[in-house]
């Protein structure tokens, strides 16, 4: 059960910066689905450290304004490690869009570090590196 739902919790993530066809993209559901204290790091092309708002709130602008519209990301891959009520994922994801007015296409890996809780299994902190 543990693993099914950590895929639920999976996919709702990466289904939050999801606008294609119109839709809103609902980035802010990530303060469900993260504890509040969550960090999450990118590793490149600039390193960043975030708190969960300082990462939703750029996204959220950006995948509302017009500039990035068309957009999604998606697993590709994954490996889930569960001891207990910890659990860790180390996955590839794809993501296409247009930025801009230009079309693209990108990848990478994310990792996802999570914890069960009262309330089911919640982000606890993810990191992502960008194929250049």
């Amino acid at each position: 059960m543990s693993k099914a739902e950590i895929d639920m919790v999976t996919a709702e993530f990466f289904g939050s910066f999801d606008n294609r066809g119109g839709k809103p993209a609902d980035v802010a559901r990530i303060r469900r689905l993260a504890l509040p204290g969550a960090v999450i790091v990118m590793t490149g092309p600039r390193f960043t450290a975030y708190t969960v708002d300082e990462f939703i709130a750029p996204r959220e602008e950006l995948l509302a304004d017009g500039r990035l519209v068309e957009f999604a990301e998606w697993e590709t891959s994954e490996r889930t490690e569960i001891a207990g009520d910890i659990a860790s994922r180390f996955g590839a994801y794809r993501k296409a869009g247009i930025l801009d007015g230009e079309p693209f296409e990108g990848g990478g890996t994310k990792t996802i570090q999570f914890v069960r809780t009262p309330q089911g299994w919640r982000i606890a902190a993810f990191s992502w590196y960008d194929e250049p």
